[in-house]
């Protein structure tokens, strides 16, 4: 599967690469302006907030700080939500392709996975709110416990209720990981198959029964792989923040001001902004293409595609891969 990801990298990086650097390139240039245009519009208010005036910080000066980057906060927040909704959506499009062995143009990717980039956001977030509730009864059942033993007054009860706490979150995470690994190739399956976000859930179930352990193991060297190779690729960005004369607080003065600071770590910021564009360009293809692999592999598996894909590849691509009936021994 590793094999077959890196494979499919070096063959296809042109339309995979190139919708990632399009997507979060734009994010990125989305963040960095509206950063710019915060900083700008509440400049007078950072520099009295962060002068050394006796008193708490007036509301007046505050607030305005809060509003502006909260804005940035969601924005960046929508900006990258639908950067990556399109990403994943767009994986298994070239993967289609590649299955195949047929070239695919940048245009075809954009048009074919902005075509079900809703879908994938509505999966996206039916999963993590079927991780959340299992979390959120817990949460809320050991918050009414530590109140409940609280309002007691019992010091003695303090050690039970740390033991319940760690004997809960050690059910409820490995139960939040057999979800996540069950429901893990649904966005596959909304692109491949056109289904929408329940019914690619249903599915993703259908297809991992059975093969759980299989598909946890291979998903989680496929993360740890891009994770290690993200983190490689912003070594060198943090190491030449670190090199003299790239940072000199002492250029500025005892009081600086919120235009000093901001031009003091602009450099730091750029270089952050530059090193995760970089190394997001390879973690947010890589895990997605090794999914759609296990789900083309687990589907000629169980299902007998294999055929379906020989007469694909002498034919025209169908517009969709809908699950033939499975073969008979």
């Amino acid at each position: 599967m590793l094999s077959g990801a890196f494979t499919t990298i070096g063959r296809y990086w042109k339309p995979l690469i190139g919708m990632a650097l399009t997507l979060f390139g734009g994010a990125t240039l989305v963040m960095i302006v509206a950063l710019v245009v915060a900083g700008s519009a509440v400049a007078s208010q950072w520099d009295e907030l962060t002068s050394r005036s006796p008193g708490s910080p007036d509301a007046a000066h505050v607030v305005p700080l809060g509003i502006a980057f909260g804005a940035l906060m969601i924005l960046g927040m929508i900006a990258y939500l639908l950067a990556s909704a399109v990403v994943q959506a767009a994986v298994p499009v070239v993967l289609q392709e590649a299955v195949l062995g047929r070239p695919v143009r940048f245009g075809e990717v954009w048009k074919r996975a902005w075509a079900r980039v809703w879908s994938i956001i509505g999966t996206v977030f039916l999963t993590g709110l079927i991780l959340l509730v299992p979390m959120a009864l817990f949460l809320a059942g050991f918050a009414g416990l530590m109140i409940y033993t609280i309002s007691l007054g019992d010091e003695n009860g303090v050690v039970p209720l740390i033991v319940v706490g760690l004997i809960g979150a050690l059910l409820i995470g490995p139960f939040a990981v057999w979800l996540w690994v069950r429901f893990s190739l649904a966005p596959t399956v909304v692109v491949f198959e056109h289904q929408r976000p329940v019914a690619a859930l249903r599915r993703s179930a259908q297809l991992v029964r059975g093969t759980w352990w299989r598909v946890f193991g291979v998903a989680l060297l496929a993360y740890a792989l891009a994770s290690m190779i993200g983190y490689m690729v912003q070594m060198p960005f943090q190491m030449i923040g670190l090199l003299p004369g790239m940072f000199q607080p002492d250029e500025v003065g005892a009081d600086p001001s919120g235009g000093e600071l901001i031009a003091l770590f602009g450099g730091l910021i750029v270089l952050s902004f530059v090193s995760q564009l970089i190394a997001q360009l390879f973690t947010a293809v890589f895990p997605p293409l090794v999914t759609g692999l296990l789900y083309v592999d687990l589907r000629m598996r169980t299902e007998n595609l294999g055929p379906v894909l020989a007469e694909a590849a002498g034919s025209t691509l169908p517009e969709q891969y809908g699950p033939p009936p499975p073969a008979h021994v």
